[in-house]
């Protein structure tokens, strides 16, 4: 019994918070005063952190009122449409425009003027992602936002800034924390990653200065390397720098949940080769050691590897008998390639195999939205599909996700747009290593 009033009274005191919420939402979008919206922005600010801490159906009834209470006015925007049509104009097309735009990209922008706004809204964003697939009706909320932040986070506005071994202990701490790809195992991993033959850049916002958004690692070695453990080794020595003749971009890991699906790699990528060529003339080569998440898991569902897109006649049979040797040396279960010990049991040919069928993977899928996504983010940043390398990552996450194969793909600087552009028209641009398995 006290348990059910507890919780009775706990949703009437969310309730009221919502209401108070709402309502400062509906007064902070009709203030024309500066100085009167930033206090109220301000107050607004406060309260939805402290929602925020509350159990997360607390923030249902802003959403609520986000979604149905700040969309646009379909009759008006019927009007508006109708009048423009009629005479098309600046004038009947600044009118569509505004009827358009729906209030709470308006209510979004005042909230982002005020200290604290933008992380205010980014703690939004990720509350709001984590009920999309229930409530797929906040779409609309989703596709505002995303549309505001890509704007807010132009890489125009954003700093890039060297994180080294004198760098802030917390954002030491985040590095750490964030690393997505290869895990930092404690200090002494990271104090080997911040040698002087390594590098690690981060993207920071000017209203976010301590938070880093996307941080890349970057391994200055003599040529493009074919595996992640010896870049990796703590216990190993750094190299001296007349022997950097290769940036090896080996990790990008995204900080910020709440700026998923904003680009922000590509460009981070870019500008790091270019400060490294600037820094590091001696550099020649701008590469990365890539994983391939999705391989394994793709060729245990049994593909149609005949019906693969862009396949030439004839090339889906070499795949076929290709998985078929494989399922051999694997006594019929492809899931023995996550096995460490399959690998030193393969013959050239069983090597043979595998590379051909991650090359189709890769060069028939990648430009389809089906494609691994680490490929389709270098592929469509401009990079080459440079070369295959087996046993690659023999750890327990690369022989589960890729079967220990790992992938580099080149940056030639000179030539990024082209091949962007080509990937865009669904070509894979390859080195001659990758042959043409299709």
């Amino acid at each position: 019994m006290f348990e059910e009033l507890k919780n009775a009274a706990d949703r009437q005191r969310s309730a009221r918070a919502t209401r108070r919420l709402v309502l400062d939402c509906k007064r902070l979008l009709s203030e024309n005063g500066e100085m009167g919206g930033m206090a109220l922005a301000a107050g607004l600010i406060e309260r939805l952190a402290e929602l925020a801490a509350q159990p997360p159906e607390a923030l249902d009834g802003l959403f609520d009122f986000l979604a149905s209470g700040l969309s646009p006015d379909p009759a008006r925007v019927l009007r508006c449409a109708q009048a423009y049509a009629d005479a098309p104009g600046v004038a009947t097309l600044a009118a569509l425009t505004a009827a358009a735009e729906p209030p709470r990209q308006e209510l979004f922008r005042r909230l982002n003027r005020i200290p604290g706004g933008t992380a205010a809204v980014l703690q939004l964003r990720r509350a709001l992602m984590k009920r999309l697939r229930a409530r797929p009706e906040l779409e609309v909320i989703e596709a505002d936002l995303l549309h505001l932040l890509g704007s807010w986070f132009n890489p125009g506005f954003l700093q890039i800034k060297r994180v080294d071994w004198n760098s802030p202990a917390q954002l030491l701490e985040k590095v750490i924390q964030h690393e997505a790809v290869h895990a930092i195992d404690g200090w002494d991993d990271l104090r080997r990653r911040l040698q002087p033959d390594r590098r690690c850049f981060a993207f920071f916002h000017p209203q976010l200065p301590d938070a880093p958004l996307i941080f890349v690692e970057v391994a200055l070695v003599p040529e493009i390397p074919a595996a992640i453990a010896p870049l990796i080794d703590k216990a190993s020595t750094p190299l001296a720098p007349d022997r950097f003749r290769t940036a090896a971009f080996y990790s990008i890991s995204n900080c910020e949940p709440g700026l998923k699906g904003v680009s922000l790699g590509n460009f981070l990528i870019k500008t790091v080769a270019q400060q490294l060529q600037r820094e590091v003339p001696r550099l020649r080569t701008f590469a990365t050691l890539s994983p391939i998440p999705g391989f394994a898991s793709w060729l245990l569902k049994s593909p149609d590897l005949a019906a693969l897109p862009s396949l030439k006649k004839g090339s889906g049979a070499d795949l076929q008998t290709a998985r078929e040797r494989l399922l051999k040396l694997c006594s019929g279960d492809l899931e023995a390639l996550r096995s460490p010990a399959i690998h030193k049991a393969m013959s050239a040919d069983d090597e043979a195999a595998l590379q051909r069928l991650c090359a189709a993977y890769l060069m028939c899928l990648s430009p389809t939205p089906q494609g691994d996504p680490v490929a389709r983010f270098h592929l469509d940043n401009g990079a080459r599909l440079e070369r295959l390398n087996l046993r690659g990552n023999l750890s327990a996450p690369g022989l589960r996700q890729s079967f220990g194969m790992m992938v580099n793909y080149l940056y030639d600087l000179e030539k990024v747009e082209d091949h962007h552009a080509r990937f865009r028209q669904g070509e894979v641009v390859r080195s001659r290593a990758i042959g043409h398995p299709l």
